[in-house]
């Protein structure tokens, strides 16, 4: 695979090159013929500029070779622009005298214009130019596949991360329902059948939307009403829910499973925590094309002390993933509210699945 890729680079760099300095020579010719009075150019002098063009891409491939060998690509702007300035003008010197021998074979050799000091600067200049630009066009590429190689490289250690994310999140949630539904197979068969089949829908539903990266928040909302089904059935009365969901909000694309790892969250830290048990309330509104999600539960949130104990693998995972696939876009906060209830917050812009 890597012998491919830099065989087909090769390859588009030698048509650039030849494909190139080719058009270079054609241009010249025909420039030629346009400034001659009769429109007519001789056989020696077409010679002449196909010299010149060949030993143009000679030129600028050793001075690509170079480039490589001293490293130039990843210097910085103030340390290359000299470089190349200074090489360009050096390369335009020597392609006006390695023109020499080619007009002396060719029978175009003048030595009184080509040793005049205004034609060696004036043409060792234009040279200079086209060497210049030559090396713009160069690093500009090679900038850009710079570039492109790091989005690639960046967009696949995301891809990882948010891998190993789920893979930390599924097993964690798995472990905590059957843990719930084997509580109920002794005391409540109908029950344990009832929670089985919301387990189940919960994985198959999780599956899919690893598949897709991101899922529906309103395929999410029914993974989060199986999971707390399940949990009423183990806290019965102690455990109520509540929900006021936008219409609107269903649409919206969120990363799986990271509402209900809040809502238990809510769950294992807050309401089982609480004799008396307590409330769940899932709130969702659109503000701006943005998906605002609020979720509440009785209890309260240690900020200090215990708030690395507190937050636990699923908080510290929903902030990683929200970076990684909004950036700066998202936000996430947890705070205590009114003493009795824990509100968390999730803001997140509107994407399309791709």
């Amino acid at each position: 695979m890597v012998n491919k890729v830099v065989d087909n680079k090769q390859r588009l760099y030698w048509s650039l090159q030849i494909g190139g300095w080719t058009l270079y020579a054609v241009v010249q010719i025909v420039a030629s013929v346009l400034a001659s009075a009769n429109n007519s150019i001789s056989v020696q002098r077409i010679l002449f500029l196909a010299y010149e063009a060949f030993f143009c891409l000679l030129i600028s491939h050793i001075y690509r070779s170079n480039i490589n060998g001293w490293r130039w690509l990843s210097l910085g702007m103030p340390r290359l622009i000299p470089r190349v300035l200074l090489s360009s003008l050096s390369l335009g010197v020597i392609m006006y005298f390695l023109r020499i021998p080619a007009s002396v074979a060719l029978g175009l050799f003048n030595q009184g214009v080509v040793f005049n000091l205004m034609n060696i600067v004036g043409q060792s200049f234009y040279y200079s130019i086209l060497f210049f630009l030559w090396s713009v066009f160069y690093f500009i590429y090679n900038y850009f596949e710079r570039y492109n190689k790091s989005l690639k490289l960046e967009a696949s250690i995301k891809e990882i991360e948010l891998s190993n994310l789920k893979s930390q999140l599924n097993p964690h949630f798995i472990f905590n329902a059957l843990n719930s539904i084997r509580a109920l197979v002794d005391e409540n068969p109908e029950k344990s059948k009832m929670a089985i089949n919301q387990l189940s829908n919960i994985l198959r539903n999780s599956l899919v939307a690893d598949k897709r990266g991101l899922t529906k928040f309103g395929d999410e909302l029914k993974i989060v009403k199986d999971y707390l089904g399940l949990e009423s059935i183990r806290f019965e009365e102690r455990l109520k829910t509540e929900f006021d969901i936008a219409p609107e909000s269903k649409g919206f694309l969120v990363p799986p499973l990271m509402i209900q790892t809040l809502v238990e969250n809510g769950v294992k830290h807050g309401i089982s925590k609480l004799t008396e048990g307590g409330v769940i309330q899932v709130k969702t509104s659109i503000e701006k094309n943005y998906l605002k999600i609020v979720i509440r539960n009785s209890g309260h949130y240690h900020l200090n002390g215990h708030s690395k104990k507190r937050s636990g693998l699923g908080l510290s995972n929903t902030a990683q993933r929200l970076k990684l696939l909004y950036g700066e876009e998202a936000r996430f906060t947890i705070s205590n509210e009114n003493n009795n209830f824990v509100r968390t917050e999730l803001i997140i812009p509107h994407l399309t699945n791709t």
